[in-house]
C-alpha cells in the first residue's frame, strides 16, 4: 500500500455509495471529505441491473471527488464472503500459520486455490488458547469488484469484509478494552444483516438474509404499492399519519429479525459458555424505524442503542449536521479508513490478490523510474567520453597469448566437469535409512485394533455357545507389511529417492492378513461368523480420530483356505487319516499365500511367502533359540473327531495418513 497520511474508505452498498476520506495526525483523525450518494433505485428493486446501477453511482463519486490522491479501501458485503471461526489446538506461536492454513482448507467450502483469504488470531489475557477467524471470498467475486474500479482508473489498496470494517470502527470509536462489556453490533443493510459479537480477546460474525428489503417487500404486499413507493413510505414511516398501519404491516419482519438475532446469539453462547453479552449497538438506516429498538430490547432482554454520533470523529462548520445524520451509514467507511491508514487495533484482513498489489505498486513507481533514468543518462553523459577512448585503445592493442591460454583451460575444465556430471548417480541409501522410523507408530495401533477384533469374535463365539451351538474359534498367524504406492520412493528399494512423490492417486498402505480356524459346521456359517465380527469391527472403526490410518473398506478379501471334516476314530484307524487326537493345527496344509507387490516392506511381520515353506536365516534360528529356552506347550486340538474344521484368511488394507518424512541428508 502507498504510504500516505490520508485514505478513502468506500462502501458500495445496495442502497447508496458511502464514502469517507480521513486524514491522520498521530492518533488523531480529521474528516476531509464525506458523501452518501443514494442509488436512483435500491439495488434490490425488481428488474434492476445491479451492476449498471453501481457503475452509475461510482461514476458520480469519481466525478465529484479526486480519488487518485490517496489510497482507497473498499468493502464487500458479508453475505458475499465467508467468515469462519475455530479454536486452535495448543501449538507454538511460530506454528500457527501452518495450523491456520490447514483449518482454512477444511473450513472454506471452495478449493483454496480459487479464493483469496486472510486470517486473524484472537487471544484474551485470562485464556491461554488461541482462536482464529478465517475470512475468504472467491477470486471471481474479487475480480468483478476490481473490474468495476478499473473502469474509473482506480485500483483499491484494501478489500475487506463489511462486518470487519464495521467492527474496527466501533471498537476504535468506542475505545473497546479488556473491561468493555460483551457487545453485539447489528448492522442492518438492504439485503442482509451482519451480527458481530465482541468480547475481550474474541470476535464472532454471522450474516443472515434479512434487511431493509424485507421491510419494503412487506409494505408492497400489504398495501399493493410499487417497490419504489413502498421504499419511500418506509423512509417516512415515523412522520406518516398511517404510522400504526405501516408498523403493523412490518411486524412479521420485526419478528423474523429478532428471531435470527436470538438464534445467532444463542449459538454463540452455546459454544462460549463464559459469554456475557449486555448491550446491542444498531447500525444502518433501518434502525430509524420507530419501535424497532424497543422491540429488540424486549425480545433480547438487553440494552439496545442506535449509533447517533462518533465519539472520536467530527466535522466542524456547516457540514456538521449533515455528517451527524449520515453517522449510522458511515461506520463501515470509517473502519475502512482506519485499516488503510495503518491502525492495528482491529481485524486487518486484506483480500486484495497479491498479483494486483504488485502490479499497482509497479504502476506507481513508473514515473520515478523515468526520473531516475533521466538522471542516469545525464550523469552517464559526463563520463561517456573517457570510457569510449579507453575502449578504442584496448581494441587497437595486440592480443596477449595468456588470454588464449586461459580460454582453452576454461573450456577443458568445463568439458571435464560435464563428463563427471553425466555419470553422476544419486545414492539415497543414507536417506532411506533415516526414513525407516517414519510411521513407526502404526504397528502399536494395529496390535491394539487386532486385540479389539479378537475380543469381538470371542464374545460372539461365547454368545453362540450359550445359545446352544458350540462353535470353537482359534486364531493363527497374523502378518502385516508395508505397500509403497507406484512412483513413490522408500518402498524397499535402498536406491530410490525417499522424497519422490507417489504417482497420481497413489497411497501408502499397510496390508494385513489374519488366519482364523473355526468348528462351524459349514463354510457359509464360518464366513458369516468372520464377516459379522472381524470385518464388521473394521467397518465400524474405519476412520477414527487419533489413528494414523484409515481402513479401506473396499479392499476386504475373505477366503476359505481349507475346509475338512475330522474323521471319527474308526474311520481314521481304517483309512490312514490323521490319528485321533490330532487337531487342525497339527496337520497344517501347504497353502499358497501369494507375495506382496515388489518393493513392499515389513511392518510388524514378514510379507507372505509363496508355498508355505518355513522361514530360514537368522530370524528362524532366533525362534529356535527362544523355543529351547521357553518352550510353549502344544495347544489342545481345536476340533474333535466328526467335526468340520474351516480355515479362513481375512485380508484388509490400511491407508496411512500423511506423515512428514525426514529431510534428505544429501
Amino acid at each position: 500500500m502507498a504510504s500516505s497520511n490520508s485514505c478513502w474508505g468506500i462502501e458500495m452498498g445496495a442502497g447508496a455509495v458511502k464514502a469517507l476520506k480521513l486524514e491522520r495526525s498521530g492518533d488523531e483523525l480529521n474528516v476531509v471529505e464525506f458523501a452518501v450518494i443514494p442509488h436512483k433505485k435500491v439495488l434490490s428493486t425488481p428488474d434492476l441491473d445491479p451492476a449498471d446501477a453501481t457503475r452509475v453511482a461510482l461514476g458520480e463519486l469519481v466525478t465529484r471527488f479526486d480519488l487518485t490522491s490517496a489510497p482507497v479501501a473498499i468493502s464487500v458485503p458479508g453475505h458475499s464472503a465467508f467468515a469462519r471461526f475455530a479454536k486452535l489446538p495448543p501449538v507454538e506461536p511460530k506454528k500457527i500459520p501452518d495450523i491456520v492454513k490447514f483449518e482454512a482448507v477444511q473450513q472454506i467450502p471452495f478449493p483454496i486455490e480459487q479464493v483469496e483469504w486472510d486470517y486473524q488470531t484472537f487471544k484474551s489475557d485470562d485464556n491461554p488458547d488461541y482462536e482464529v477467524g478465517i475470512f475468504a471470498i472467491t477470486r471471481d467475486r474479487v475480480m468483478e469488484r476490481l473490474a468495476l474500479w478499473a473502469d474509473v482508473g482506480i485500483t483499491p489498496d484494501v478489500i475487506t469484509l463489511g462486518p470487519l470494517a464495521a467492527y474496527n470502527a466501533i471498537a476504535w470509536d468506542q475505545q473497546f478494552n479488556p473491561r468493555t462489556p460483551g457487545t453485539v453490533i447489528l448492522d442492518v443493510g438492504t439485503n442482509s444483516t451482519d451480527l458481530i459479537v465482541c468480547e475481550p480477546g474474541r470476535v464472532w460474525i454471522r450474516t443472515f438474509p434479512i434487511g431493509g428489503h424485507n421491510f419494503t417487500e412487506a409494505l408492497v404486499s400489504a398495501f399493493k404499492l410499487s417497490y419504489s413507493k413502498a421504499e419511500a413510505l418506509k423512509a417516512q414511516a415515523e412522520q406518516s399519519k398511517h404510522a400504526r398501519h405501516i408498523l403493523q404491516a412490518m411486524r412479521p419482519v420485526f419478528a423474523d429479525l429478532a428471531q435470527d438475532v436470538q438464534r445467532s446469539i444463542g449459538y454463540y453462547q452455546s459454544s462460549h459458555r463464559d459469554a456475557n453479552l449486555t448491550r446491542l449497538i444498531g447500525l444502518g438506516s433501518t434502525f430509524n424505524l420507530p419501535g424497532l429498538r424497543k422491540y429488540l430490547s424486549q425480545q433480547l432482554q438487553m440494552e439496545v442503542v442506535r449509533l447517533e454520533q462518533f465519539n472520536r470523529l467530527s466535522v466542524e462548520g456547516p457540514a456538521q449536521s449533515e455528517f451527524q445524520a449520515a453517522t449510522m451509514n458511515l461506520a463501515t467507511s470509517y473502519g475502512l479508513c482506519l485499516q488503510g491508514l495503518g491502525f492495528q487495533h482491529g481485524i486487518m484482513a486484506n483480500l486484495v490478490p497479491v498479483t494486483v498489489v504488485r502490479e499497482a505498486m509497479w504502476k506507481k513507481k513508473v514515473k520515478w523510474f523515468g526520473i531516475a533514468a533521466g538522471i542516469s543518462i545525464a550523469a552517464g553523459g559526463v563520463s561517456f567520453i573517457r570510457p569510449f577512448l579507453d575502449d578504442a585503445a584496448v581494441a587497437s592493442s595486440p592480443r596477449l597469448p595468456v588470454i588464449d591460454e586461459t580460454i582453452r583451460e576454461a573450456r577443458k575444465q568445463k568439458a571435464d566437469w560435464k563428463a563427471v556430471a553425466d555419470t553422476f548417480a544419486s545414492d539415497y541409501r543414507a536417506a532411506n535409512a533415516a526414513a525407516l522410523p517414519v510411521h513407526r507408530e502404526v504397528f502399536p495401533h494395529i496390535a491394539v485394533d487386532l486385540g479389539q477384533m479378537l475380543k469381538a469374535a470371542f464374545d460372539r463365539a461365547d454368545s453362540e455357545r450359550s445359545a446352544g451351538d458350540a462353535p470353537r474359534v482359534r486364531f493363527g498367524e497374523f502378518q502385516s507389511w508395508y505397500v509403497a504406492p507406484a512412483g513413490a520412493g522408500g518402498g524397499g528399494d535402498p536406491f530410490a529417492d525417499p522424497t519422490a512423490a507417489p504417482a497420481s492417486g497413489g497411497e501408502r498402505r499397510v496390508a494385513a492378513e489374519l488366519e482364523i480356524s473355526t468348528t462351524h459346521e459349514d463354510q457359509v456359517k464360518a464366513r458369516q461368523f468372520v464377516v459379522d465380527t472381524l470385518q464388521q469391527w473394521l467397518y465400524d472403526h474405519a476412520d477414527r480420530e487419533g489413528a494414523p490410518y484409515t481402513v479401506d473398506t473396499g479392499r476386504f478379501h475373505l477366503s476359505v483356505t481349507e475346509s475338512r471334516r475330522i474323521p471319527p476314530a474308526a474311520e481314521t484307524a481304517a483309512g490312514g487319516a490323521p490319528t485321533p487326537g490330532k487337531g487342525f493345527e497339527d496337520w497344517d496344509p501347504e497353502v499358497d499365500r501369494g507375495r506382496p507387490a515388489p518393493g513392499t516392506m515389513l511392518i510388524g511381520g514378514a510379507p507372505p511367502s509363496s508355498g508355505g515353506s518355513s522361514p530360514s536365516g537368522p530370524s528362524s534360528r532366533g525362534n529356535e533359540d527362544v523355543d529351547r529356552l521357553a518352550p510353549i506347550e502344544d495347544a489342545p486340538p481345536l476340533a474333535k473327531p466328526g467335526q468340520t474344521l474351516n480355515r479362513l484368511r481375512l485380508h484388509w488394507e490400511l491407508i496411512l495418513r500423511e506423515t512428514k518424512a525426514p529431510e534428505n541428508p544429501a
